[in-house]
């Protein structure tokens, strides 16, 4: 469990100062930075607000309570108005909002919870929404199966200016004994870290199956589970950093950016051996190439850094059939960017994405959107896709 947090001062001033000068009464967003379960420690780097919904609605606003007209004097009324507020807040819009967010991080940064710019009484009287909030974050940004149960939430009050953080253990029911309190500091975060770069290319046969046996019949649902199978494959790999096999788990103490290369084991193919099955009526290849980032802090161990990659690359290809997806529905025409189908139309009502594979008889391409780099805070990387005939200005 973490048990304190380090905050980056330089941006978390400018957050500061930035919901100081708002006429905003109350403000969500996302916390994003890293959480070491091995060292008891989070690292944030930043707060990014919510913007607001399709409706032009904030994700959170304060219900004052009804006016009492027998209540007497001015006074007494401010205080029992301000004793009693709460905070509305849009928990699926800020789940998405984190859901989009998790897609840019790069290996080992990743949404942390919440932060919520709001008075005391409104923050205490609204613990219940606060925590719905983080867990609907938690699920939507998370991607990886041994992902952590814990998650962040930050409150910055105007009234005393005053930063608190609360850890928060996401269960099935989340109750107010949920939050503990961790101790929260800023400090200088980002300057420290250590930078990791690694170029991956992957080549994956996946087998399509006869309808009566099929449990993947879509395009998608076929890489979907391709990529879940490569996952334990994955984590079975080594590395080799700066040219050095890694056996010890000790901090990396070199500067300047230290290039990593995965070694994969020597496994039984197992994608040839269920293509030579007599219900095996097809193969997708899936093959590409990826540069995935990663970024230490001085006080973890290299192996972390090993760790953070093999799920960045596990994270972009997700996240890359999760934007065809979101695509496909909301067009569900034809699409023709970076799709190449020989012979005559191929069901062309539908996205080649959403194609039930084991009825076609020709060849379908499918060009997953690319990754491009974007510089952030202090030599570190955000990400962005584009879909392959778009560029980036």
């Amino acid at each position: 469990m973490v048990k304190a947090v380090v905050g980056e001062e330089s941006q978390l001033q400018l957050a500061e100062d930035r919901l100081s000068r708002s006429s905003e009464p109350a403000q969500v967003g996302l916390v994003i930075g890293k959480l070491n379960s091995a060292l008891d420690r989070g690292f944030v780097f930043d707060l990014v607000p919510t913007p607001q919904n399709d409706a032009g609605q904030p994700a959170c606003s304060v219900l004052e309570p009804a006016k009492d007209n027998k209540k007497k004097g001015s006074k007494s009324k401010s205080q029992t108005s301000d004793s009693s507020s709460n905070l509305a807040i849009d928990k699926d819009w800020v789940a998405e909002h984190a859901r989009q967010v998790s897609r840019m991080m790069v290996g080992g940064i990743k949404v942390l919870g919440i932060y919520v710019w709001a008075s005391e009484s409104a923050f205490k009287n609204s613990t219940m929404v606060l925590c719905q909030t983080v867990k609907g974050v938690a699920e939507a940004a998370s991607t990886l199966e041994d992902d952590l149960d814990e998650r962040l939430l930050i409150h910055i009050c105007y009234s005393p200016r005053r930063w608190t953080c609360r850890n928060c253990t996401l269960s099935s029911n989340i109750t107010s004994s949920s939050l503990r309190p961790c101790d929260f500091k800023m400090g200088r975060v980002l300057t420290s870290l250590q930078t990791f770069k690694c170029l991956y290319n992957f080549d994956l046969r996946l087998p399509i199956y006869q309808e009566k046996t099929s449990k993947s019949e879509t395009l998608v649902d076929v890489l979907y589970n391709g990529i879940s199978n490569y996952v334990k494959e994955l984590r079975g790999a080594k590395a080799v950093i700066d040219g050095n096999l890694v056996v010890n788990d000790e901090a990396c103490t070199t500067e300047g950016l230290h290039e990593v290369e995965l070694l994969l084991p020597f496994m039984k193919d197992m994608y040839i051996e269920a293509c030579s099955q007599k219900d095996v009526v097809g193969v997708v290849n899936f093959t590409g190439s990826l540069c995935s980032f990663s970024f230490l802090n001085s006080k973890e161990p290299i192996s972390q850094a090993f760790a953070d990659i093999k799920d960045d690359i596990i994270r972009s290809l997700r996240s890359r059939l999760d934007i065809i997806c979101d695509e496909a529905d909301e067009d569900p025409g034809p699409i023709d960017n970076g799709i190449k189908e020989a012979g005559n139309d191929l069901a062309s009502e539908k996205p080649v994405s959403q194609l039930v594979l084991h009825s076609l008889r020709k060849n379908c391409n499918l060009s997953l959107p690319r990754r491009v780099f974007v510089p952030w805070l202090a030599g570190t990387y955000i990400c962005d896709y584009l879909q392959p005939s778009e560029t980036l200005e």
